[in-house]
């Protein structure tokens, strides 16, 4: 009784309070007073919406229980580049996919273009100049789509073929894909870092899958080989690069990671092409760019301390400076400076080994290089070291070069401020007018032993200059080494129709053997692949920590011993490509070797091997290499030995 009494009381309360209310609403609806009659205070206090209420059942949101690559792997929710901001940081993807966003119209509108006209974007000037071709690209589809859907076979086509593929994967059709990345991108492929992920690197590099990843390759994309500034599209360098890291070295291909790291470009027409996926401001400068890569270096090895950092294509006003930055504190070197260089030296020794010269008549060369920029230079630096190894002093053998940039000959009369410190050593002791001098007139003047090309600035060396070498040489050693092939400062048939078929002849693209009357003469690939694949793996299994100037010299030194006699003979200076696996295992080999003699051997594995013999370290070294075959497949619930 109690009980329904209490119930009773609460429900006359409660139609008190609600008559209240009704009498005060009452009372603000119909009050004389406070002016709350006013029609226009009365719709700002009581006004409803102005549109009715009709609740849309469409599907606005979907529920994805992925995240990170297997997003961006799923069909179904896959948005490419068209996932916004938030949502890549809420999936995980950030990183994983171009810092650009575009529209599902703009993507639309790319796959038409595809539909209806192809994917070639060749330039014809540049087929007729030797570089890449429609053959070319098709192979290169094929290879990349190959290599979407099994990598694994990819790189078993690619090791069996590697003298026919490597210039498709790599050096030229490579500097084609980075011209046209931004039209070509189908699937991410590497990681993408930029200004606008500042102070977020360390958490955003936890988005790369992989748990332990032994090499990265990275550009900030400002002068992809002889292209200049491709921002973002440079990434398709370091993913070329790699390619070769994992079929000529043997680093597993699921333990790599390609980088690019956009500050914006310089490159107006790219900054304005619809398609463009990168920052479109222009390039960060100064403390700015340093504090980006600063923190990408740090996020990097912060999570995989004991991994190769390989910096690729950086213009020359950074690249020497970021080098020296972080080259005694990781595992870190430049392949335009001190690869090209060690490319470069080795050809040199092996050239004088086919002129029956040994390795220390280097001392006694003259060397004329076009182009200071980062290549150019790192070649004279690491020549002039060479000569140091064989006793002359840095002051002595930097005399025996003679550097041109557009403007000329670079001497002493040079004004400082147009004198990097690493070009500086090198400049000329002026006489008279040499100052700005040209190329012909250096070469008539000098008489150089050694021309070396590496100006991206196409057919420098003219059938006068080619004619000048061969008049003041027996045996003129001829290098352009400017890629893509368009870019070379001269053809191998030029090469020997002007000095009357007797140059040892290198180039940075491939190029045909040459015809000079009625015979074939043939020609080399001064291509970087025969050194950096074998020095990172040399570092990386010997835990080296640093890589330092002699390991670079000694993995120049290992490739002249592998070139057969027979091909010595006709004038090749560097091994067969085909025995690319052989060549690599050999410069890690003397890589650890010269690391043991430094103090920077930290494998005790390598140790015991290098103590047994050279071969036992060359077996030790091949166990260590991926072979790309069908292992196997045993799953694991996730978490488990991760």
């Amino acid at each position: 009784m109690f009980v329904v009494h209490m119930h009773v009381k609460q429900i006359a309360r409660s139609a008190a309070d609600a008559l209240r209310a009704l009498r005060f609403t009452s009372a603000l609806t119909h009050s004389d007073g406070d002016g709350l009659h006013n029609s226009k205070t009365r719709r700002s206090f009581a006004t409803g919406p102005t549109f009715e209420y009709e609740p849309d059942y469409s599907k606005k949101h979907d529920i994805v229980r992925k995240s990170g690559v297997d997003v961006l792997h799923d069909p179904l929710y896959n948005k490419g580049t068209g996932f916004p901001h938030a949502e890549r940081e809420r999936l995980g993807v950030r990183g994983l996919l171009p810092p650009g966003t575009l529209s599902m119209e703009r993507q639309a509108a790319r796959v038409l273009d595809d539909y209806q006209y192809g994917r070639d974007y060749i330039d014809p000037s540049h087929v007729k100049d030797g570089g890449v071709t429609k053959d070319h690209t098709r192979q290169w589809k094929v290879l990349q789509e190959l290599q979407d859907r099994n990598e694994t076979l990819f790189y078993k086509v690619l090791l069996d073929n590697f003298s026919e593929m490597a210039p498709i994967v790599y050096t030229p059709t490579v500097g084609w894909a980075c011209l046209n990345y931004h039209k070509l991108y189908r699937r991410p492929r590497g990681m993408f870092f930029s200004a606008n992920d500042k102070n977020e690197m360390s958490a955003m590099i936890w988005n790369w899958p992989a748990q332990e990843v032994d090499a990265v390759v990275v550009t900030d994309g400002s002068r992809i080989l002889g292209l200049g500034d491709l921002g973002l599209n440079g990434l398709g360098i370091s993913i070329g690069k790699l390619d070769l890291y994992c079929a000529a070295a043997g680093f597993h291909p699921g333990r790599v990671m390609p980088c690019v790291i956009d500050v914006g470009t310089d490159n107006e027409a790219l900054r304005n092409d619809p398609m463009y996926m990168g920052l479109q401001h222009p390039r960060l400068q100064g403390d700015a760019y340093y504090e980006i890569l600063d923190e990408f270096v740090e996020a990097v090895m912060s999570r995989w301390p004991k991994t190769v950092l390989q910096f690729e294509d950086f213009q020359l006003q950074y690249a020497h400076t970021l080098l020296q930055r972080y080259k005694h504190q990781h595992l870190v070197f430049n392949d335009d400076i001190q690869g090209t260089a060690a490319t470069a030296l080795a050809g040199v020794y092996g050239a004088l080994k086919v002129q029956g010269k040994p390795a220390h008549s280097l001392t006694s060369q003259r060397i004329v290089v076009l182009g200071a920029g980062s290549a150019g230079m790192g070649v004279s630096t690491m020549m002039a070291q060479g000569m140091v190894k064989h006793g002359l002093d840095f002051e002595d053998a930097a005399k025996r070069f003679w550097i041109l940039d557009k403007n000329g000959l670079i001497t002493r009369k040079r004004p400082d401020e147009e004198l990097s410190e690493v070009v500086r050593p090198f400049a000329a002791i002026a006489e008279d007018d040499m100052e700005g001098e040209d190329l012909l007139s250096v070469v008539k003047r000098v008489k150089p032993t050694i021309l070396i090309g590496l100006s991206g600035a196409g057919p420098l060396f003219t059938a006068e200059v080619l004619t000048a070498m061969g008049a003041c040489n027996e045996r003129p050693i001829i290098f352009p080494m400017s890629n893509p092939t368009y870019r070379s400062e001269c053809t191998s048939d030029d090469a020997q129709k002007y000095t009357g078929g007797r140059a040892i002849f290198a180039s940075g693209s491939p190029q045909p053997d040459a015809q000079y009357e009625g015979r074939k003469i043939c020609s080399s690939q001064a291509n970087n692949m025969y050194i950096f694949p074998g020095l990172a793996m040399g570092a990386h299994l010997g835990q080296t920590g640093v890589i330092t100037d002699m390991m670079m010299t000694a993995a120049a030194e290992a490739l002249p011993k592998l070139i057969p006699q027979v091909d010595l003979d006709k004038g090749v200076v560097y091994p067969r490509l085909s025995n690319i696996r052989q060549i690599s295992q050999h410069v890690a080999m003397d890589v650890i070797k010269i690391a043991a003699e430094e103090g920077h051997l930290s494998s005790v594995k390598a140790m015991r091997a290098l103590a047994n013999s050279d071969e036992a370290l060359l077996h030790w070294i091949d166990a260590h290499m991926y072979k790309p075959k069908y292992n196997s497949l045993i799953r694991l619930p996730t978490g488990v030995l991760e």
